[in-house]
């Protein structure tokens, strides 16, 4: 994540963002474990009406974006991607920014005092009083993809081995490393 991360001013938001930090911790080791697959399995397109790996992880990115833009106007909205035809290293790259970025807006909402006091997941919902209920949707919606990750690369005959799926269960050791 960026090196530059916000000042916390509670002990509950420096605990978020201890638990942010851990989940895209999580996202960084799957993509990394994806790459070191077949190149085939980031754009493969699974039969149905399903997304390919690299939508999910462009997808991820560009929702990030969307709460960002919706929630936190003043922070600046990284840029974002096209699933058509982002790399491996383009999508962690953008993760890690909208990360940072995430990480800047769950602090100010967990501020009192702080710019963030709705949480917007999208034009058409209700906005949501900013708090830890944000933190509780976004960790939601990334652990989905994730899951969806895995299963893609199953079912597209490269299962990820048992160390790497332990590895991104291992919330203790992601979350011991801080933000």
């Amino acid at each position: 994540m960026n090196p530059r991360l916000p000042q916390a001013s509670s002990d509950l938001a420096r605990a978020a963002i201890r638990v942010f930090a851990a989940n895209e911790r999580m996202n960084q080791l799957l993509l990394g474990h994806i790459a070191h697959l077949n190149s085939v399995v980031w754009t493969a397109k699974p039969p149905g009406r399903v997304r390919s790996i690299a939508a999910i992880f462009t997808h991820m990115h560009n929702v990030r974006t969307k709460w960002i833009r919706l929630s936190a106007p003043h922070l600046r909205v990284p840029r974002q991607l096209a699933r058509t035809h982002c790399t491996i290293v383009q999508a962690g790259a953008a993760l890690a920014e909208s990360a940072a970025r995430c990480t800047e807006m769950l602090a100010e909402a967990l501020d009192p005092s702080g710019p963030v006091t709705h949480f917007v997941r999208d034009g058409w919902a209700k906005p949501w009083p900013a708090g830890m209920e944000m933190l509780a949707y976004m960790l939601a919606h990334e652990a989905h993809h994730r899951g969806q990750v895995c299963m893609l690369a199953h079912q597209l005959g490269f299962p990820l081995p048992p160390p790497v799926t332990s590895e991104l269960w291992n919330w203790e050791r992601l979350w011991k490393q801080g933000p």
